[in-house]
């Protein structure tokens, strides 16, 4: 599915505010835009996800936007 450039573009237009990057490994991380409060911490929210691959990724972009009661 297209260059990592692509992907990294269409994962960014998907879930806006996180920005996304891949790791010499090639492990996939997206790490907010902003800062979480402590509340949002201790809910379970995260700045930083990681994943194996671009789809790995959305999933857990997924949760984190149900989480916040589906607001993206």
């Amino acid at each position: 599915m297209g260059d990592f450039e692509d992907q990294k573009t269409a994962i960014e237009g998907e879930f806006p505010g996180w920005l996304v990057w891949r790791s010499d490994a090639g492990r996939w991380y997206a790490t907010r835009s902003g800062d979480l409060t402590d509340a949002q911490l201790q809910a379970g929210y995260a700045m930083t996800v990681a994943a194996d691959d671009a789809a790995g990724l959305r999933e857990l972009l997924l949760d984190q936007i149900r989480r916040n009661g589906g607001d993206r």
